[in-house]
């Protein structure tokens, strides 16, 4: 009997050790828990990263004491109006002395000046240099000058062309703008980007990202293009739009540049060019074209037929001379748009034929609050669609519109159709 107990009193005693090593465990693995939270806390407190979450571009290091902010990203608007306010005249006065035409801070070199270095100069430098022998009113016209040189100039734009001939591939870059206007007169800057397309064909769209408040963007982006024969570059023609993102409207155009590559010679090898950004040639409103349409009303059914025939003399939309044209059709009720509809889009043509049909249901009897839009667009895939011009039928509307309409209500079941001008859109 005594064996038979003993063996019952270590039963007995197995789970109160058991109980105390898991305790001990539970405690050690709590403390060793508490201990890494505590040192990530710290470690997190302690980390003071010097250095500001930017898009990793080609050639450019992403910490600020390495950037030039001014030409890469755009400098910090607030800072530098305390920076103006708070130092004195004679040193802004120093500092208007280091920008160039452009009104850019040019970098610094220690090249003496030669006499053509001399020749080349602008008048507002020497005028800078000896102001102690000059008046004050001369100052005041010089400056004037240099303001007005400033509005009329819109910047330039650098960038390379290369052909590769191992891969029959026609690349371009676009490396930098300098002194491009300020689109937001609030914060005095731009969001520039570029669209770049290849003319006449225009298959060939492409376009750079947004870089945020800075006139002197630095894209550096690289464009490939297969497929294109070193023998027909000659007839090609790169144009470039230069804009400004507009997050709650459409984007502003601040300029283009035009190319023809008649004449150039990439054979040896890489091209390094740079052009002033011009004004873009904007459309005159006075010839937005005219639109062949026919509508007939079925008073039995409630419904209206709108055939979208022809468009004629469309204006160019850009510089290639050629549109991509098709029709919006919208139906309003009281102000109110209740259905839409399109055409196809009909490629490269001033002069466009649709043929397309279009029916409606009308949700009152009769026509009086019914009016019904024609926007003529341009497609383009690279951007926004441009609205080459606009048409308005019904009861208020004037001109063609209004007599197209009144014969409408007036002769039901009879499909009328008619030429009509477009307006501005």
């Amino acid at each position: 009997m005594a064996p038979i107990a003993d063996s019952r009193q270590q039963f007995d005693e197995i789970p109160t050790v058991v109980g105390i090593f898991s305790a001990f465990g539970l405690v050690f693995s709590v403390s060793l828990f508490a201990w890494i939270c505590c040192q990530r806390k710290s470690s997190k407190s302690n980390k003071t990263p010097p250095y500001k979450f930017v898009h990793v571009l080609k050639g450019v290091d992403i910490y600020p004491e390495n950037l030039n902010s001014k030409k890469k990203f755009g400098a910090d608007d607030k800072s530098e109006a305390k920076n103006k306010s708070a130092t004195p005249k004679n040193s802004l006065h120093l500092d208007l002395e280091k920008r160039d035409l452009n009104g850019n801070f040019p970098k610094t070199t220690t090249k003496m000046q030669g006499s053509t270095d001399l020749e080349n100069s602008s008048p507002k430098h020497f005028a800078e240099r000896k102001k102690d022998s000059v008046s004050p009113d001369s100052l005041k016209s010089i400056t004037s000058l240099s303001s007005e040189d400033k509005q009329d100039k819109l910047g330039t734009l650098f960038f390379s062309l290369e052909y590769n001939f191992e891969k029959k591939a026609f690349v371009v870059n676009i490396k930098e703008a300098r002194g491009l206007p300020a689109m937001d007169e609030q914060s005095m800057t731009s969001d520039p980007y570029i669209k770049m397309t290849i003319l006449p064909e225009k298959k060939h769209k492409v376009k750079t990202r947004v870089l945020r408040k800075t006139l002197d963007p630095a894209f550096d982006e690289t464009f490939t293009f297969y497929g294109i024969p070193y023998s027909q570059i000659q007839d090609l023609t790169l144009h470039f739009m230069v804009l400004s993102f507009d997050r709650f409207s459409r984007d502003d155009v601040i300029g283009e540049v035009l190319i023809p590559l008649a004449g150039t010679e990439l054979s040896e090898g890489r091209l390094l060019m740079d052009r002033e950004i011009i004004k873009r040639n904007v459309r005159k409103s006075s010839g937005r074209g005219e639109l062949l349409v026919s509508l007939c009303y079925q008073s039995t059914t409630n419904t209206l037929t709108v055939v979208v025939l022809k468009a004629r003399h469309l204006p160019k939309s850009d510089v290639s001379g050629l549109s991509d044209p098709y029709v919006k059709v919208n139906l309003y009720h009281a102000k109110k748009r209740i259905s839409k509809k399109k055409t196809h889009v009909k490629k490269c043509t001033p002069n466009a034929v649709f043929n397309e049909l279009f029916v409606f249901d009308i949700p009152c009897e009769g026509l009086d609050d019914i009016s019904i839009e024609f926007l003529v667009l341009d497609s383009d895939r690279g951007s926004r669609n441009e609205v080459i011009g606009r048409l308005t039928l019904g009861s208020s509307a004037e001109g063609t519109g209004g007599e197209h309409w009144k014969e409408i209500c007036e002769y039901p079941r009879r499909q009328i159709a008619k030429w009509h001008m477009l307006c501005d859109g």
